[in-house]
């Protein structure tokens, strides 16, 4: 059995602009909202609006798009909805004329792009065979780090002619990956048992108790911190740049493409080396050297030398981001694999939401010189919770399929 790499990088158009719209929006919103908000704790705090909307719609969404069969499938309706809306915001958000206005945009675009995230990225494992879907998550991640270089190189480069441009690039882009998901999955023909219900599959009862093991407790508080590390950097590195180390703000923008660039292209091998040695011991390689090298950071007070250093923090960061999904997922079997994805993107929102009003908060009070410090702090909290996780599934890397995946082999 094979991956279908061009059915799967065709799916991934929809995490390629999913990612470009949110990159573009970590990194220019907070200049829009600098000019009316002095507080970095204030615009940390609007940034995670997008988050809040995550926790609560995308599972309403995500249950919806399970229960909806129209003739253009499960999630397809859900795109074809929420992706030209997201387009139009897009094209609004920079010529907000007033704080009220621009607050009003970015609720209304983060609403929107809620309600059709779930379903884009329901579709890869609808339409991937259970012992695939990792190597799948590499290359949906391939292009998912695909849209952040885009947007970080060009969307800077169209910032310093035209503020507007940038946004305009991501409602192409949105309306580009609608229209090729369109006409390329079908998902009545190409969805796995798409009229069926699931089948229910004995399971561990620490898993169908509905309880958490402490393994799984271990992880995803592993998983909270991780993201508690990266996304203040991701939120605040352009304002960092622009009052910490005196550069232009797209200059400082530019500079995350290096990190989106070395994810992008270490996706595939990530979810490799997993399968050679390990999810966990992957993760917790990566976590090391993202401390290693976030130390460094600490002593670099020029533009180019963190760019260079984040060349290798891309690499690191995709040992530990590919990896964490399929290491929820592994841990659980059959019918409790939603509920487990949910847990995960719980925990993951859940830190998108804290980090960057609290890394905000403590920006205003010690300067910016703290933020890689921050990261560093969660970087290690991270390292010390998986390093407590016992997986299951890490025992059986090459050992024989679960039932669940032998049932999956049968529709292949």
């Amino acid at each position: 059995m094979k991956l279908n790499y061009k059915k799967t990088l065709l799916l991934g158009f929809g995490f390629l602009s999913i990612s470009l719209t949110w990159a573009l929006y970590n990194s220019f919103v907070p200049i829009f909202l600098r000019k009316f908000i002095v507080s970095n704790g204030v615009i940390g705090f609007i940034m995670t609006l997008d988050n809040y909307a995550g926790l609560f719609l995308q599972p309403i969404f995500g249950t919806l798009s399970d229960r909806t069969r129209t003739r253009f499938g499960r999630r397809i309706p859900y795109l074809l909805i929420g992706m030209p809306i997201a387009a139009l915001f897009l094209c609004i958000i920079p010529w907000h004329w007033s704080l009220i206005s621009l607050v009003f945009l970015i609720v209304c675009l983060n609403l929107d792009m809620a309600s059709f995230r779930s379903p884009t990225i329901a579709l890869m494992p609808d339409l991937t065979p259970g012992p695939l879907r990792s190597k799948a998550n590499g290359v949906i991640n391939l292009m998912g780090g695909l849209g952040s270089v885009i947007a970080y190189f060009i969307g800077s480069k169209l910032y310093s002619v035209n503020k507007a441009y940038p946004f305009y690039m991501a409602a192409v882009f949105m309306l580009i990956s609608l229209a090729v998901l369109y006409k390329n999955i079908k998902e009545r023909r190409d969805a796995l048992n798409y009229d069926d219900v699931p089948v229910k599959i004995e399971e561990k009862k620490e898993d169908s108790s509905g309880k958490l093991s402490k393994n799984v407790v271990f992880l995803l508080i592993a998983i909270f911190f991780w993201f508690v590390a990266f996304n203040p950097v991701e939120a605040f590195f352009t304002l960092y740049g622009k009052y910490f180390l005196n550069v232009n703000e797209a200059v400082a923008a530019s500079k995350l493409t290096y990190f989106s660039l070395s994810m992008m292209i270490f996706a595939v091998p990530a979810g490799i080396i997993a399968t050679k040695i390990g999810k966990k011991k992957t993760i917790i390689t990566g976590l090391i050297l993202m401390i290693l090298l976030f130390s460094a950071i600490l002593n670099a007070n020029d533009i180019n030398t963190i760019g260079y250093i984040f060349i290798f923090a891309g690499f690191c960061w995709a040992l530990i981001n590919i990896n964490s999904y399929p290491l929820v997922v592994s841990m659980t079997t059959g019918s409790n694999i939603g509920k487990f994805t949910g847990f995960y993107y719980i925990f993951s929102a859940l830190a998108a939401i804290v980090s960057p009003p609290v890394a905000g908060a403590l920006i205003d009070i010690f300067g910016y010189d703290i933020l890689f410090k921050i990261s560093l702090v969660g970087f290690i909290l991270a390292l010390i919770f998986i390093s407590l996780v016992k997986p299951p599934a890490e025992n059986n890397i090459k050992g024989k399929a679960s039932i669940e995946d032998s049932l999956e082999n049968l529709d292949v």
